[in-house]
């Protein structure tokens, strides 16, 4: 479909077709909120499944780049640094292509763009032409994030939306559980077959969006337009204020959370003298929780107002990475570990159905979008930050500056979420 700024096909309002299974209707059963999903929600997770569980090249990138193509670790890691630029400059145009041709097609079209990508990658030998072949497959796949937010928000009640973020979220940590451990194995034997496996796995993910029915959609419906200038919002997100506070919270938790692939390995190792199967069982442990527990947590807390959550959440990551800085034993490790994956269930589904909340209902791609590039940039920068202060000032200075983040995101959290505008609220919930 190519690009026009006609309007793209109304939201149905026939009621949504659910998944032909129940999880029954019990208060005490802990996945009752997934029953009455939409099935276009079970797609995506299916999706995200297939997807991520054939994710192997990006964590085996610098390892193909230093032992099969020669280059020095200095060039194979300004390769990451390539992808995390490309996905915060290409995260938002997904975003906003949502909004104009439809979240579908761009997802569609993300992954089997950058399954093809994948597949053409080891061909790709100098540095030039990786460098290439990382910008377009970082570009072409960052544009699904955004596009699948906003498809989510499309298709589901607002009442729901948590569930349904948690859903998703649970895809992609069952995926990687399963990706990156049969890339290791992979690699051992050839790095072409983890290239073949990744790229076969995202295009069959992009053929079960293609040849799936969806409902139609688009994010703009009949009373959002007879509202007019009520629910359009701001003439842009730079004229956001509420919602700009609400990213720069976004950033600051985000590089808290990614200290537990840089900062945190590092300190574990030098530091404590643990070894690396160490940190890898902890992320066994933060996966088998999010696996067991997110979707019961979201559905017990969907009642909680977003900023609830919002704040809980940002609280347990300050406490759970800040605490590092005076605990040194294996089994406080491990409780930290455990207060931060807490945090984590709380705090991303809720960001999610907290964008949802607050977005102009004509513009969700594009708010998705620029959430979406504040996680990148948090990526981007929160590895280096930590790893610095971990070299230069020691644990103690490194984790009290990760807890004085997580307490800033917090307060910031909470300042837009006493000023969300209630048309965009109401226009949220169809009213």
């Amino acid at each position: 479909m190519g690009l026009t700024t006609e309007p793209t096909v109304r939201e149905t309002r026939r009621p949504p077709t659910r998944w032909p299974f129940s999880f029954g209707d019990s208060r005490l059963n802990p996945w009752r909120g997934l029953g009455g999903l939409p099935r276009e929600v079970w797609l995506l997770f299916a999706t995200n499944l297939i997807n991520r569980a054939g994710m192997m090249v990006l964590p085996f990138l610098v390892l193909y780049l230093t032992r099969e193509l020669g280059f020095s670790a200095a060039r194979a890691g300004l390769m990451l640094a390539f992808y995390g630029a490309s996905a915060i400059v290409f995260g938002p145009i997904g975003g906003r292509l949502s909004d104009r041709i439809g979240a579908l097609p761009v997802m569609r079209a993300s992954l089997i763009a950058s399954g093809s990508v994948l597949l053409l990658f080891p061909l790709a030998r100098s540095f030039i032409a990786v460098a290439a072949m990382t910008v377009l497959w970082a570009g072409c796949g960052e544009m699904f994030r955004p596009a699948s937010l906003a498809a989510i928000t499309h298709v589901v009640a607002p009442e729901q939306r948590r569930q349904a973020f948690a859903l998703n979220r649970l895809a992609i940590n069952l995926g990687m559980s399963i990706g990156p451990a049969l890339g290791g194995f992979l690699a051992t034997v050839s790095f072409r077959a983890m290239f073949a496996v990744d790229a076969v796995t995202t295009l069959v993910a992009g053929a079960v969006l293609a040849l799936t029915p969806w409902r139609a959609f688009s994010g703009v419906n009949s009373e959002a337009r007879n509202r007019g200038g009520e629910s359009a919002g701001p003439a842009t997100i730079l004229h956001d204020g509420p919602f700009l506070i609400f990213l720069c919270g976004v950033f600051f938790v985000g590089v808290v959370f990614f200290q537990h692939e840089s900062a945190l390995p590092l300190y574990l190792v030098q530091y404590l003298n643990l070894s690396p199967a160490f940190y890898g069982m902890l992320f066994t442990i933060n996966t088998l929780l999010i696996v067991a527990l997110e979707v019961p947590i979201t559905t017990a807390t969907a009642h909680w107002p977003n900023t609830r959550s919002l704040i809980i959440g940002c609280l347990l990551f300050a406490v759970g990475f800040g605490a590092l800085g005076v605990i040194a034993s294996p089994s406080g490790v491990i409780a930290t570990v455990v207060v931060w994956t807490f945090g984590e269930m709380l705090l991303f589904p809720a960001m999610s159905a907290h964008m949802a909340e607050i977005a102009p209902e004509n513009r969700r791609g594009a708010y998705m979008g620029a959430y979406s590039m504040s996680l990148s940039i948090a990526l981007t920068l929160g590895p280096w930050l930590g790893t610095q202060l971990l070299a230069s000032f020691g644990p103690v200075i490194a984790w009290s500056v990760m807890f004085a983040l997580g307490a800033l995101a917090a307060l910031l959290m909470a300042y837009p979420a006493r000023r969300v505008r209630r048309p965009f609220a109401a226009a949220a919930a169809g009213s």
